[in-house]
């Protein structure tokens, strides 16, 4: 019974999941076909159009129709007759002399606009000057054409007229493209808020003598807009907004000058009652609404005004969160604003914390290596005993009779005598210590000139003590020193912020080219559109489940931008946000395969070779071989050392040629003793295939390029083996598709037993190689070189074989309808 209840439950929330799944969907497809019908068919444009046409100022200046054109026919131009339809009808619904008025001053336009368009170039300057002239000869023209006459007073208003038109031109040349496509994450001027503000109450305007149910439909609709924006931007917008939009009104209409005063006031309590929520809002509009209505209206004439605050309310309160929350997103300092560019700032933050963190790892790496173990100063101790005392005994025992029988048949008795003899003179400058004297003097026939060559060499030995003491307190110093800037450096990544590039226009045009073609996109952030290192961000539902990044997008992006465009990652957000990131980046030309096999001496488990293949960046590629003086443990702790601090450098974007001489300057001071190590590096740019080589002490490298075999080498000396500076020779080498590298170690390249010349017998085994896998050619290399010595292995070996080939994408590109953004 339980089981079946279960099956019934989960039947049901399996239903209801979909059920809100469909829903989800149903809405998404629905805002869809709105953007479309609002956006792409010129709907809103035409209905904009209407508004203004029809539109008056004192009931006889219509300054805003001639304007809106002119600003429409130069920033939207294939929107321009859908404009002129809506502009036209509502100029000829307010009167037919309106109508003609319109007609006339756009016909106007187009004649002066053609007409200076060839004296000045200049846009800008064009667009107002032609408004001007059209406004006041189409107001001329039709005053006379109706009234046969023009009087001093049609001069005058078609002065005014025309003034206005001039200016409104220019205010709408900067709101046309805020509303004539969707426009995401646009960050809004304080200027171009003012002039959309002024749009929005010209386009008021035109609902003048509208009413409903015995209400004013341009107050109702003057007093939502205060909310909203009071709402959504706080008191210094909100009272903006009022002060705008009561001022137009009430030129529109000389008895609403109140209006004026009430909308200032409702969108300054409104604003400062935003904490409160939508209620706090409207409660600000009430109490603007009752004070102003108090010394304008008796009471009967005060319930309309609360009539419509209330219906404005309601309009407010049923706007969802949704529009607000977005409305808010476009006004810098809301929170909403600020949420809405946390992506970019996360994405810069934690790119420029990342490579920060590179360098305080490297500078910990150097430290690490100027500090001295405790184990390496113990054994350095018990070295330096013994070279004291066979400098003692190399000036004193080398040439006495009695040399065989002391140091061969009696060596731990006076090995422990010598030994004495050091610790008593290093207390003292000399050794009283009668029992040890009188016991040397009867083992040593030479005793006095034991004692003075001890305490003479005491001496020496101290100061070299100082002296070695002083060196591995500097590098102690400087190992302080490097992890203190490490520890900086690190707190500083995790603090680092960096301001934004602005790409507006070019992600202006990839996201009308995407919607265009009807893809939905929620954003188009641009971090880089450097050649070879595009980087752009997109914001798509989480509904893109099939590819369409890799399928469409990416293409799209490769036309448009001229450059292959491949995507680098997707990030899924959580459910509830509904939203997925996905990274395009420029493709790599080209592509690297890699082989590599490695053999100790004598089939050891440790080999004194080291290799590494990493990738510094998007865009390099580098292998290493380093190989260890000698065999072993200690070998191979001095290769691998080297390539670590390689690498740890080279990832930080240092020069190679520095990184080289850094790295040789840290192994050189890092000890006394002869610790030497070659290197054999090579650094392939995968966007133009170019490969620098670098080789310290190492054997010579070979490219194969089909029948050819190539050969490159170069004369530095082995890494450590130089102090203080010395130059790196940088070789250069252009690789092509299907080029073969093969690097190796001395091992490899010297290892053919009974071979007279090692260059002529590698280039003709390479050219003999029948496959082109890099894994088979090194084994084969490899066992090729074992069974010339019969199966023995007498030194450690490498080899490492990279292949480079062209990286195609795995979808083609294809054009679209767009605006290049170059």
């Amino acid at each position: 019974m339980q089981k079946v209840e279960s099956s019934e439950t989960l039947r049901k929330e399996t239903q209801s999941l979909k059920h809100w799944t469909d829903l989800r969907n149903a809405k998404g497809a629905w805002g869809k076909r709105l953007s479309e019908l609002l956006f792409q068919s010129g709907l809103l444009l035409f209905v904009i159009g209407f508004l203004l046409g029809r539109a008056l100022i004192l009931s006889t200046i219509a300054p805003f129709a001639t304007a809106f054109f002119a600003a429409v026919f130069v920033i939207k131009k294939e929107k321009t007759g859908v404009t002129t339809m809506g502009l036209l009808l509502g100029a000829t619904v307010a009167s037919v002399s309106q109508g003609f008025y319109t007609g006339a001053s756009i016909l106007f336009f187009l004649l002066f606009y053609a007409a200076l368009k060839k004296v000045c170039r200049k846009q800008w300057k064009v667009l107002p000057l032609a408004t001007l002239l059209a406004t006041f000869s189409g107001r001329l023209v039709v005053t006379y054409l109706l009234t046969q006459q023009v009087e001093s007073l049609s001069i005058w208003l078609a002065a005014v007229e025309a003034s206005l038109s001039f200016v409104l031109a220019m205010i709408f040349l900067q709101t046309i493209p805020l509303i004539s496509a969707r426009r995401r994450r646009q960050t809004l001027k304080n200027e171009e808020m003012i002039c959309l503000i002024i749009l929005v109450a010209s386009i008021l305007t035109g609902t003048i003598g509208w009413s409903w149910a015995g209400l004013s439909v341009e107050h109702i609709l003057s007093r939502y807009l205060v909310l909203l924006l009071a709402f959504s931007a706080g008191a210094t917008i909100g009272s903006t907004v009022g002060v705008v939009t009561g001022l137009v009104l009430s030129l529109a209409q000389v008895g609403d000058m109140y209006q004026l005063s009430l909308l200032a006031l409702a969108g300054l309590l409104g604003g400062l009652l935003k904490e409160g929520k939508k209620p706090g809002v409207s409660v600000g509009l009430l109490l603007s609404t009752l004070l102003i209505g108090m010394y304008m209206h008796t009471v009967d004439g005060l319930a309309p005004l609360i009539m419509e605050s209330m219906v404005a309310i309601s309009l407010f309160l049923l706007t969802p969160g949704r529009v607000t929350g977005q409305l808010s997103s476009y006004i810098p300092g809301t929170h909403e604003y600020a949420l809405s560019q946390q992506q970019y700032l996360r994405k810069v933050r934690d790119v420029t914390a990342g490579r920060v963190e590179q360098f305080s790892q490297l500078f910990q790496t150097l430290s690490s290596s100027f500090k001295v173990p405790s184990t390496v100063k113990e054994v350095e101790s018990e070295e330096e005993v013994d070279y004291f005392l066979s400098y003692v005994t190399e000036k004193t025992c080398q040439l006495c009779p009695r040399k065989e029988h002391c140091w061969a048949k009696n060596f731990d008795e006076t090995y422990g005598m010598m030994q004495q003899l050091m610790k008593e003179a290093e207390k003292a400058e000399e050794i009283k210590n009668g029992p040890l004297k009188r016991k040397l003097q009867s083992h040593c026939i030479k005793s006095d000139r034991v004692l003075a060559a001890v305490q003479k060499e005491m001496s020496i030995y101290h100061a070299n003590q100082q002296l070695k003491r002083q060196m591995q307190e500097s590098r102690q110093l400087v190992a302080d020193q490097l992890f203190g800037v490490s520890q900086v450096m690190g707190d500083f990544a995790k603090e680092i912020q960096r301001e934004r590039d602005h790409h507006q226009n070019h992600e202006d045009s990839i996201l009308d080219t995407l919607e265009g073609l009807g893809i939905e996109i929620d954003h188009v952030d641009i971090y880089s559109l450097e050649p070879g290192n595009v980087d752009i961000e997109i914001t798509v539902p989480a509904s893109f489940e099939y590819g369409e990044a890799d399928k469409i997008i990416a293409p799209i992006l490769s036309d448009i931008l001229q450059e292959t465009i491949t995507v680098h990652r997707e990030e899924k957000l959580n459910p509830d946000e509904g939203a997925c990131f996905i990274t395009f980046v420029s493709n790599q030309r080209f592509k690297i395969e890699s082989g590599m096999a490695n053999a100790a001496k004598g089939g050891a488990w440790i080999s004194g070779d080291s290799y590494s293949a990493i990738h510094l960046n998007k865009n390099k590629y580098a292998i290493a071989i380093s190989d260890g003086m000698g065999n072993g443990e200690r070998a191979h702790k001095e290769s691998s050392e080297t390539l670590q601090l390689l690498q740890s450098i080279l990832q930080s974007g240092i020069e190679e040629r520095i990184a080289i001489k850094s790295v040789n300057s840290v192994l050189s001071l890092r000890t006394e003793e002869e610790m030497f190590s070659t290197l054999d590096l090579a650094m392939i740019d995968l966007q133009d295939a170019t490969a620098k080589f670098v080789k310290i002490g190492s054997t010579p490298s070979y490219i194969k390029r089909g029948n050819q075999v190539l050969k490159v080498e170069s004369g530095n000396l082995p890494i450590g083996i130089l102090r203080g500076e010395f130059d790196v020779d940088v070789v250069s080498q252009t690789l092509k598709a299907g080029d073969i590298l093969i690097m190796m170690s001395d091992g490899i390249f010297e290892g053919p037993k009974h071979v007279e010349n090692y260059d002529v017998w590698m280039r003709r085994k390479i050219r003999e190689l029948a496959t082109e896998e890099p894994q088979a050619i090194a084994d084969l290399l490899m066992e090729e070189v074992i069974r010339t010595r019969q199966g023995q292995i007498e030194d450690d070996m490498t080899v490492a074989v990279t292949k480079i080939e062209h990286n195609h994408p795995r979808w083609a590109t294809f054009s679209a309808s767009h605006k290049k953004a170059q």
